[in-house]
């Protein structure tokens, strides 16, 4: 699941900021957020973001059961970690750090919700299955905070045991609402379906179905789609024609795109080293 949760928190969590913070600010943060997803220079994103991540900070401090500022920090501490913190350690820190944001944004919308994540894995079940449409951004949130944080840790195997709880969670998420962010939960469910091979347990043809639904939803729009379809399922099958035929795609395909641009141009150069690598790996 390389920097999987972190690239899809990049799409809504820098837009969700536009909507955490007083009025008087609301159109200066909303314009910051579109300029970063609009880019297309991932190294200026990298220099900038962390003095927005101390102005999250500060305003959670500020107000600290303000559940729409916990959901904006979760997201964007998730994202910068994941994508753009080389230090195994630091980014450890940042990714429990969104996680405890997310978690404290949940048990505020929803407490029986908030205390369900320590508890056996049938527990954990029931207490989903009671999620309705109300909780869905801060089931994402959590979701995808704890996604983060299990990639940023993936020496240590006891986090490896969360994933079915995060995958059930999405699930619900679907049955509440199929297209929620635009086809990214889709993505997630495909890639998590896509850890195993079909002697081990896994299930691709299912992943695919969720790949090509994740594709669909976006417009065409997200690139990054495109690459963990390659990467997930095209190289778990074996499959190098469908494999180098989505790399190419991606490649051929513009990088602007209102909302998608610092997503696409990321994905382009996972697209660009994938292919680079596809000789020793077929």
């Amino acid at each position: 699941m390389v920097k999987l949760a972190a690239l899809l928190l990049l799409l809504g969590g820098l837009a969700a900021c536009s909507s955490m913070v007083n009025t008087a600010a609301n159109e200066v943060t909303g314009n910051l957020a579109t300029a970063i997803l609009n880019q297309n220079d991932p190294e200026t994103v990298r220099d900038g973001a962390p003095a927005y991540l101390l102005l999250i900070d500060s305003l959670i401090e500020a107000s600290p059961k303000d559940t729409s500022r916990l959901m904006a920090g979760a997201k964007l501490y998730s994202a910068y970690a994941g994508v753009f913190v080389r230090d195994k350690q630091r980014a450890r820190l940042m990714a429990e750090k969104a996680y405890n944001y997310a978690r404290r944004a949940l048990y505020l919308t929803n407490k029986s919700l908030g205390e369900s994540y320590n508890e056996s894995f049938s527990e954990f079940e029931a207490s989903i299955k009671n999620a309705t449409r109300n909780d869905l951004a801060s089931l994402y949130t959590v979701g995808a905070s704890w996604a983060t944080m299990m990639q940023t840790s993936n020496s240590d195997w006891s986090s490896m045991a969360d994933l079915p709880k995060i995958r059930l969670l999405m699930q619900r998420i679907l049955e509440l609402q199929d297209n929620y962010e635009k086809g990214n939960v889709h993505l997630y469910l495909a890639v998590f379906d896509s850890q195993l091979p079909p002697s081990m347990g896994g299930k691709p043809e299912q992943a695919r179905q969720h790949f090509e639904q994740a594709i669909r939803m976006s417009g065409g729009n997200n690139l990054m789609a495109k690459v963990l379809y390659a990467r997930h399922y095209a190289r778990l099958l074996y499959n190098r024609e469908l494999h180098d035929k989505l790399l190419n795609e991606v490649l051929s395909a513009p990088s602007e795109s209102p909302g998608y641009t610092l997503m696409n141009t990321l994905a382009k150069q996972e697209a660009t080293a994938l292919l680079e690598s596809a000789n020793e790996y077929f």
